[in-house]
């Protein structure tokens, strides 16, 4: 068992978010659902890929917000593309790769090759990135590449 596990708050739907999140990533899955007076779900304990999280239906008083966002790294752009599309399905995109589920979940769809591009060892060519990704909302792999070899 992992000591620390992302404990979220939902208002009435964590087992619905918890069946979504798990079909998108392999190695997830639902571990437990909790059941709490009256018979309704209180807690779900589920995996995404191989990581632990628990959400509770603990009513409309507190809600998600970007101060605390899940980080998931593409290997390729249809990987982005592919995520950003199911996330958008009632949620809400932001810049940078940021976006909001139908449940009001921050998650950042990034490239894996981002952090090697903003590293770049030419200073001028991490700016362009820089400036580039912050003008996107989903990130486009190619441009962000693009921009650092630009003479």
């Amino acid at each position: 068992m992992q000591k620390i596990t992302t404990f979220l708050w939902f208002n009435d739907q964590a087992e619905q978010a918890a069946t979504f999140y798990t079909s998108l990533f392999a190695g997830s899955r639902i571990v437990e659902v909790r059941r709490g007076p009256g018979g309704g779900v209180m807690v779900v304990t589920f995996e995404l890929a191989g990581q632990r999280y628990m959400a509770l239906n603990g009513g409309p008083q507190y809600t998600l917000n970007e101060a605390v966002s899940l980080y998931v790294d593409c290997e390729t752009q249809e990987e982005i593309d592919e995520l950003w599309a199911t996330f958008m399905e009632g949620g809400e995109e932001s810049r940078c790769g940021w976006l909001k589920d139908r449940w009001g979940l921050s998650w950042q769809i990034v490239p894996r090759r981002l952090p090697e591009l903003l590293g770049h060892p030419d200073p001028a060519a991490a700016e362009r990135v820089m400036k580039a990704m912050l003008g996107m909302q989903k990130l486009d792999l190619r441009a962000l590449e693009e921009a650092a070899a630009e003479a």
